[in-house]
């Protein structure tokens, strides 16, 4: 039988958290090693997340967790406040870090990605683990090739705290990368209402829904004289991000050096 891969887990009470923890131990050749989270108490992750006893208690912070037992790579759906200081402790450990949370800038990803390489290990930064989302995004990047008139609009619950979501964002740096900067609209064009145009990217626009009732989902909308075409995605549960964060722990324990983006890490 293969090694399993060894998985800590940081903030594993949080709703996706406890998800990723049942797919731990749910999946034979992951190990659930260790586990944070901050308000929780000294419980064990499995009956925790509804699971038998895992043996795993957690652990009050990162650091106490991934210094707990051998561990081969951390998975982090924590707030942007802690996810680059969480991805610190965990490389300097050796430990690799697979990272769903947004509000990384370029130069901190540049800089995990050098730590990465001086380690030798590989890591993960992902705005959106969802397969279905992944597609959506390359389907619209090879749109906007033929259809350079867009706007893409995202929808999310009302207590999500950034906007526009990192799907959003990676969506769009996708479609510059093979459309370019080009200024849509009316040049003589005016807000009434400020902001009532969405926020500006390389030409088109990001507009952010956020109301109750709402999980996530993202439509990018392209016009061209007398068509228009829409492609969309939408996500129901948090469980459909498992399968890509399983890939995710595979495929980071078999290269050097950070990735920003899932695409990037699929056959």
């Amino acid at each position: 039988m293969a090694k399993q891969i060894r998985v800590a887990v940081a903030g594993a009470s949080g709703r996706m958290g406890r998800e990723v923890v049942k797919l731990v131990i749910d999946e034979a050749d992951f190990e659930l090693a260790a586990a944070s989270a901050r308000s929780a108490g000294p419980v064990d992750a499995g009956t925790f997340v509804g699971k038998p006893v895992s043996g795993v208690t957690f652990s009050s912070t990162l650091e106490e967790a991934l210094d707990s037992g051998p561990v081969d790579v951390v998975v982090d759906f924590s707030v942007p406040q802690v996810v680059y200081d969480n991805a610190v402790a965990a490389i300097t450990r050796g430990v690799r870090p697979v990272i769903g949370a947004t509000g990384l800038t370029p130069e901190q990803i540049a800089e995990l990605d050098r730590l990465c390489k001086e380690r030798g290990i590989g890591g993960l930064i992902a705005p959106n683990f969802s397969i279905g989302a992944i597609l959506m995004m390359q389907f619209a990047a090879q749109a906007s090739k033929y259809f350079p008139h867009l706007e893409i609009i995202e929808y999310h619950g009302d207590q999500k705290l950034d906007a526009p979501s990192g799907t959003s964002i990676k969506t769009a740096e996708l479609i510059s990368q093979v459309r370019g900067e080009m200024r849509q609209g009316n040049p003589h064009e005016e807000e009434t209402i400020e902001g009532s145009r969405g926020g500006y990217y390389d030409g088109f626009r990001i507009h952010s829904v956020r109301l109750p009732g709402v999980f996530a989902q993202q439509e990018v909308v392209f016009g061209a004289f007398g068509q228009s075409l829409k492609i969309r995605h939408d996500s129901y549960d948090r469980a459909g991000y498992m399968p890509g964060v399983a890939v995710a722990i595979r495929k980071v324990m078999t290269y050097e050096g950070m990735i920003y983006g899932f695409e990037h890490i699929m056959d």
